[in-house]
């Protein structure tokens, strides 16, 4: 989402480099880039003009560390100022004293209120709760059934009760949530996740509504769901439903697409509410809660290793894992099968294209970014073919596959010579890179290289 925000900062940071001092001319120079980049990633104007205003008071006042290189100051100044603008701390989730918890989502239709609601009933069951869901959306078409759909896919508890025969409108709207806050008491679940009905734009009979859902059950959380794409549309949206109803939270939904980034800068200031959780794809599991200083580090080409090292912790085999780097660093190196291996392994984290994504754009792992762009996700699929076309003795040495064996491999995979050529010509360039690291990597870098190091050359 921030490539284009972080490209830009990155380049008035390179103007920077070869300063002796930081100066009113140089800072100046670099801000008017920044600003420039904020306004073109759909930053709120007033969000961009105080943020701008922060870095200039503290690049040129008392605060610069003198120890540190102009772009270095400016930098730390940035990320700081950043985290500060989205929050320093990840907001907590508020639950009742006295379950069911109840969690009322709102928000425009089409912002994906339903799905986030699925994803945060699977997030919720991941931490050891048991989440009740009910929609209360009787004006849609399918609207709740599509609810159901999504409970069953998360093997989550949903309160369909019985709408037929009575009319769409507030009262069976109330009922519903009276009765569902009720069956979540006597089954036992500790939340109650209530998804409402959206309308195309704020709209008085929907504040009306909502306000009715808000006085019967009390909630403890009012999650606004925004569509990050729509950036200040998003914001604006954000800052009605609050001003109506008092939100304590936004989940932003789509942050994997191809939006500005915008909404995620400044929906906190504009609504002075806590980003709380974000979507990042279809998947049920694509949910993550919202992390300010993980999120910085994205823009400013940091890179999100903490994220991406807790989705390995829950998806990958420490042991295989381990096992993996070990060889893979060590002077013998790793066969075809230990590959095949670990790559089954990385396609539990999801598309290579959001790994690559978190990596840092600096040092051994600078680049990796820019490659995502070009990662070909049914490569992987071919790479697996290919090698599951190989003997048990050409895994362990491919040394072993000349001519003949190539064209043997390629008929049984589908695919061309050419194809097994590339791959036993990368995997070899791989084994070289990862001894290199094993050498003179630090710790950090062993881990990650272990894990996904040069992994991207695969997927082109």
């Amino acid at each position: 989402m921030f490539e284009n925000l972080s490209d830009k900062l990155q380049r008035a940071f390179k103007n920077l480099r070869g300063q002796g001092t930081i100066t009113e001319e140089n800072i100046g120079e670099a801000l008017r880039e920044i600003r420039t980049a904020l306004l073109e990633a759909d930053v709120n104007l007033n969000v961009t003009k105080e943020l701008i205003e922060h870095i200039r008071e503290k690049a040129i006042g008392q605060e610069v560390l003198t120890s540190l290189s102009p772009t270095e100051q400016v930098v730390k100044i940035i990320h700081d100022e950043l985290v500060a603008l989205l929050g320093k701390d990840t907001a907590r989730f508020k639950f009742a004293s006295q379950p069911p918890t109840i969690i009322l989502m709102a928000g425009l239709q089409g912002s994906g209120k339903t799905t986030t609601s699925g994803k945060l009933a699977a997030w919720l069951q991941k931490g050891g709760h048991r989440p009740m869901l009910v929609s209360v959306d009787v004006y849609r078409p399918a609207a709740r059934e599509q609810l159901k759909v999504v409970a069953q896919s998360i093997k989550a508890q949903i309160y369909e009760g019985d709408a037929r025969g009575e009319a769409a409108g507030p009262e069976l709207v109330v009922r519903l949530a009276r009765e569902a806050r009720r069956e979540a008491v006597n089954s036992g679940c500790d939340i109650l996740i209530v998804d409402t009905a959206g309308r195309l734009h704020v709209d008085e009979h929907l504040m009306d509504e909502m306000q009715r859902l808000k006085s019967l059950l009390n909630p403890s959380e009012i999650l606004f769901v925004a569509d990050a794409m729509t950036g200040q549309d998003a914001v604006r949206s954000a800052d009605e439903f609050h001003k109506r109803l008092g939100l304590t939270g936004i989940v932003l939904t789509k942050m994997d697409g191809d939006a500005r980034g915008g909404a995620a800068l400044s929906i906190r200031q504009v609504t002075g509410q806590p980003v709380k959780f974000i979507g990042v794809g279809e998947k049920p599991d694509a949910f993550e809660p919202f992390h300010p200083d993980r999120i910085v580090g994205r823009i400013m080409g940091m890179g999100d290793i903490a994220t991406l090292l807790e989705r390995a912790s829950e998806k990958i085999d420490r042991k295989k894992s381990e096992e993996f780097a070990k060889k893979a660093l060590s002077g013998d190196g790793f066969s075809l099968e230990d590959f095949r291996d670990q790559l089954r392994q990385i396609k539990k984290l999801g598309s290579m294209q959001s790994i690559l994504k978190m990596m840092p754009s600096v040092g051994p792992f600078a680049g990796m970014q820019k490659a995502a762009e070009n990662v070909d996700e049914g490569q992987f699929n071919r790479v697996e073919a290919i090698i599951n076309s190989m003997t048990a003795k050409e895994r362990a040495n491919h040394e072993l596959i000349n001519g003949n064996r190539r064209k043997r491999i390629a008929r049984g995979s589908g695919t061309t010579v050419q194809d097994v050529n590339n791959l036993l010509r990368q995997y070899a360039q791989m084994r070289k890179m990862f001894k290199t690291i094993g050498k003179g990597g630090n710790a950090l870098q062993r881990r990650l290289a272990g894990q996904l190091g040069g992994m991207q050359k695969f997927g082109r």
